[in-house]
């Protein structure tokens, strides 16, 4: 009897941790009285700076990107990392950049891009690491973005958000508390930058919300709340309908928000509680997949008006744009093809092994990587499926890659258990690869 009632006590406790509410303090702009200001960076010139690249759709520009490689031909360098992650590398100008996690710190590591030699390793934050992270996650799953002047990253640390500013050279800028968090599997989104404004995302069953932040100072200039539901999508900007919208999915709605203010503009029910990808669009389309427990990939006009609905889930990774084609490839392998303005699935490929990372698309060719690290080309320009070459490096690979003026940068792992390894490797362009 005892026993019984102490098991149920545990239950009751938990039950109200899981439930544990978080008030979200909203801050207007008028509130804030942070000015918003134009920044001149050419994301182009910058090289990679963000998730999913300097258009963030996954979109590369046209450059000699290698379709053949191999653990013997084609790697310019590779390089150990400390930790895990599952931080995607970008490139700014000369150097890599990437956040990994040990047992007990956060923090940020540079490479140089021409050699692969380590420049820089910068903690964080030391301790505070949450244990209650999916088993799939790891205490450093957002991508950094970078302005050119700065590396902006959120960790969750001690039941918090907390954003980082790091120079270049490694130097901490300012730390900013931007929000509790409670977490169920860990956080994941990564930051988007807008003007002066560098955004996240933290949506969590103890009060979700996004913030903005002024990347001079690191002072909220907006923070607005969201749903109470856990969800890992990270927002994007684009210019859809002539208008920016701050775009992001999760909480069984797409919601779009002007990213100056954080006022929002519209919201349509939809796709599933939980959503991990980032959402793509065209100029009038907007395009959304996943989640958990529901499964769909819908299309929104300008103003969120439901165009069309497939129930297929892309959960994990992203989607892309090639050409009139809607892409993407379900956690289980299949990749589809859907008509960006039908919805007719023009086709589907069964690749094989499981996804996490995201595709990139250059030159029209579509590059994904499957958890077991193998890589898979193709084509689908033409209205079908046409593979062009698969490769395999390393033993997994759960972030997406980067590619700036013909080099190809993923990270991977090697080994399994305590002998586990990762890496960022360095393919070389076509014309000196092959």
């Amino acid at each position: 009897m005892f026993r019984t009632w102490i098991l149920t006590c545990f239950a009751a406790m938990l039950c109200l941790g899981c439930s544990r509410k978080n008030e979200v303090q909203e801050i207007s702009v008028a509130d804030s009285g942070i000015e918003i200001v134009s920044q001149s960076a050419d994301q182009m010139k910058l090289g990679w700076p963000s998730w999913r690249g300097p258009m963030g759709n996954g979109v590369a520009p046209d450059q000699p990107l290698a379709t053949k490689w191999s653990d013997s031909d084609g790697v310019r360098w590779r390089s150990d990392l400390p930790g895990r992650g599952h931080s995607s590398p970008i490139v700014v100008e000369d150097a890599v950049y990437l956040a990994t996690a040990t047992d007990d710190q956060q923090m940020l590591v540079s490479f140089d891009r021409d050699s692969g030699e380590q420049e820089w390793s910068t903690v964080l934050h030391q301790g505070g690491l949450d244990t209650r992270i999916h088993r799939k996650a790891t205490h450093a799953n957002g991508t950094i973005a970078s302005d050119g002047k700065h590396l902006y990253i959120a960790f969750l640390n001690a039941d918090r958000i907390v954003a980082s500013a790091v120079s270049l050279d490694g130097e901490i800028v300012w730390q900013r508390e931007i929000g509790q968090f409670v977490s169920k599997f860990g956080y994941a989104p990564s930051p988007v930058l807008y003007g002066s404004l560098v955004i996240f995302a933290a949506d969590n069953v103890g009060g979700g919300y996004l913030a903005a932040l002024d990347t001079e100072s690191g002072e909220i200039a907006w923070r607005l709340a969201r749903n109470d539901d856990s969800s890992y999508s990270s927002p994007t900007i684009a210019e859809v309908g002539g208008r920016d919208q701050l775009l992001i999915s999760g909480g069984n709605t797409i919601s779009s928000y002007d990213p100056a203010t954080g006022d929002p503009l519209w919201q349509t029910p939809g796709i599933a509680e939980a959503t991990c990808g980032t959402i793509v669009t065209t100029d009038e389309l907007i395009f959304g997949s996943g989640g958990y427990p529901e499964k769909e990939t819908v299309c929104l006009d300008a103003n969120g008006k439901l165009i069309w609905s497939d129930n297929v889930s892309l959960y994990e990774p992203s989607m892309v744009i090639v050409g009139d084609y809607l892409v993407g490839i379900t956690d289980s392998g299949v990749a589809y093809a859907w008509e960006t303005e039908t919805g007719e699935v023009a086709w589907r490929e069964r690749l094989g092994g499981n996804f996490s990372s995201s595709p990139i698309v250059c030159n029209d060719l579509v590059y994904v990587t499957n958890l077991d690290g193998r890589t898979f080309v193709f084509s689908c320009d033409s209205g079908k499926y046409e593979g062009i070459a698969e490769h395999q490096l390393g033993d997994d690979c759960y972030a997406s890659p980067a590619a700036v003026d013909g080099n190809l940068f993923m990270r991977v792992g090697t080994g399994s258990g305590s002998s586990r390894q990762e890496e960022l490797i360095c393919i070389a362009p076509a014309e000196t690869a092959l």
